[in-house]
């Protein structure tokens, strides 16, 4: 029996729900001070879609990710979420030759990182919305491009370059 899995988005949170407290760190001030613009107030990473990705669009991820049961409350996303699923595990709009969404404007409300949609699938507030979709994203990209991938340092490129 294959296992099925969410978009990045689903996989964001529920993850951020199993994740435990970290412990404060000290650093120094030459590295406090990176995080710093030139005004002195902390830079805020901004998490936006990198073209070209996809990795969300695997929706057969493997047991590490959490089920669409695990996720959803309604039976009927459950059921959407299944359908999409093709024979490769990527979801049946992921076009490969161009890397898009076919149907990317009339997408399901589940396939949108945004912030309303993770609180209200998973109670992740607004505030915390950008730091945990980068952080699970990276994830994402790395379960399914590996760490050394093009796609891993774009989306890193192109987070850092619009932070900045």
């Amino acid at each position: 029996m294959a296992t099925v899995t969410q978009p990045l988005y689903l996989s964001v949170i529920s993850a951020a729900r199993r994740r435990r407290p970290t412990a404060t760190v000290k650093t120094d001030k030459k590295q406090r001070q990176s995080n710093l613009g030139f005004d002195g107030h902390i830079k805020e990473t901004k998490w936006h879609c990198v073209e070209g990705c996809g990795a969300c669009c695997k929706l057969q991820k493997g047991p590490s990710f959490p089920s669409p049961e695990e996720i959803f409350d309604h039976p009927s996303d459950v059921q959407l979420y299944k359908s999409l699923i093709g024979p490769d595990g990527w979801c049946i709009h992921y076009e490969k030759s161009t890397r898009k969404c076919s149907i990317y404007p009339e997408r399901p409300y589940f396939c949108r990182a945004e912030p309303e949609v993770f609180k209200s699938l998973f109670g992740v507030k607004e505030k915390n919305f950008h730091k945990e979709a980068c952080s699970f994203c990276r994830d994402t990209i790395k379960s399914i491009y590996g760490s050394n991938s093009k796609e891993l340092y774009n989306f890193n490129s192109s987070i850092r370059n619009a932070s900045s």
